[in-house]
């Protein structure tokens, strides 16, 4: 009986797929850091990322199945590696640097397909992966390599990939490499829109993976 474990200690959101068998809900945050961000932007998106990790743990299914990466560009970092929410730490993030966004999306659609065979390897079934892109500016590498990707990727139904134009953002290029409409964000309204990601992170969770999903409305956050 020594190795007896109360179920009570076994953490809710445990990375380990032993300890949380729940099939997981991925979510890569792709967040442009490079130097037109700073001052009130990168304030305001800070606040936004922190916001979503305070309403995610809210939710107990979504403790166990949302899993949240976040790559940032400026240069290209992986901030973190996909985690549960209450083992994500985001870090305050500052601005430096260019605008690489095409390695920053390969970046993303790589980690993603490096988590799904985790997730088949350990036996885990998984929702199709949101990955979330946001963005000021325009790339200042090449991007159609990227563009290619994400389209291919849309089209094989291997991930979801939104495009969230913020004040300064090139629409048109961010419209080539996104096969959704991007949307462009109401002024610094980082929080509604992060409210409006976690919401849609617990409603995508709370179903079957593989059932068919109606997103929530990008109401109030969005200029449409």
């Amino acid at each position: 009986m020594d190795d007896y474990i109360p179920f009570e200690q076994i953490p809710f959101g445990s990375d380990n797929f032993a300890e949380n068998p729940e099939p997981r809900c991925p979510c890569v945050l792709l967040l442009d850091t490079s130097g037109s961000m700073y001052g009130e932007p990168v304030r305001a998106l800070n606040e936004g990322v922190r916001l979503f990790k305070q309403e995610l743990m809210l939710d107990p299914l979504a403790l166990k199945r949302v899993e949240v990466a976040m790559i940032t560009f400026g240069p290209v970092t992986i901030e973190s590696e996909f985690h549960t929410v209450p083992n994500f730490h985001p870090r305050e993030l500052d601005t430096t640097g260019n605008t690489p966004m095409g390695a920053a999306i390969l970046t993303a659609i790589d980690l993603v397909k490096q988590r799904k065979s985790e997730y088949r390897a350990g036996g885990i079934s998984y929702y199709k992966p949101w990955i979330i892109l946001i963005t000021d500016g325009a790339p200042t590498d090449d991007w159609e390599q990227a563009a290619l990707r994400v389209h291919e990727g849309e089209s094989a139904k291997s991930f979801a990939f939104f495009a969230i134009g913020v004040e300064g953002a090139n629409m048109n290029i961010l419209s080539r490499i996104s096969a959704r409409t991007p949307l462009k964000l109401k002024g610094l309204m980082f929080r509604e829109f992060f409210q409006w990601l976690s919401a849609s992170m617990k409603m995508v969770s709370s179903k079957n993976p593989g059932s068919a999903i109606n997103l929530l409305p990008p109401s109030g956050w969005s200029e449409l």
